[in-house]
């Protein structure tokens, strides 16, 4: 029995580490999402600028203006590469906290099998000790027969 009370104290701290790592996985993916819903807005806003410059240009720009766009379009590649690196270490950190749960599911559910196991035998011991009192009592049945 302590064997049994022993397992399931296992199996509930594998369940609270796997829920916690659970949670950690959701949060590293939402900041992925972000990451990525941040970087396509960005990248839109460059395209963009980069269209009002074209037809700027078409349509006739001062070299002050055209300075001003290639250096806003410049800070924008900035801000792009920045968050391609956000994005990288967000997917990066989602990638550890995925491994990290499964690893910690494995766990969890060896326990349990192990646990399922134990019960198990603990059931196949019972079973053999109800037949050989079965057994016990029919032959002392056919003894009392016999007399």
């Amino acid at each position: 029995m302590a064997q049994a009370s022993a397992l399931e104290t296992l199996i509930d701290l594998a369940q609270r580490d796997s829920d916690a790592a659970a949670k950690r996985l959701g949060a590293a993916l939402k900041l992925v999402e972000d990451a990525e819903q941040k970087l396509d807005m960005l990248v839109g806003y460059r395209d963009e600028y980069a269209r009002k410059l074209d037809t700027a240009q078409m349509d006739g720009i001062t070299p002050f203006a055209y300075h001003n766009f290639v250096a806003f379009i410049g800070k924008l590649d900035h801000a792009l590469s920045g968050q391609r690196e956000v994005l990288k270490h967000a997917q990066n950190k989602a990638t550890f906290e995925r491994t990290t749960w499964q690893d910690s599911e494995r766990k969890r559910l060896s326990y349990r099998t192990l646990n399922e196991r134990a019960a198990s035998e603990a059931l196949k011991v019972e079973n053999k000790r109800d037949q050989k009192q079965m057994d016990d009592h029919a032959a002392r049945g056919a003894r009392y027969k016999q007399r």
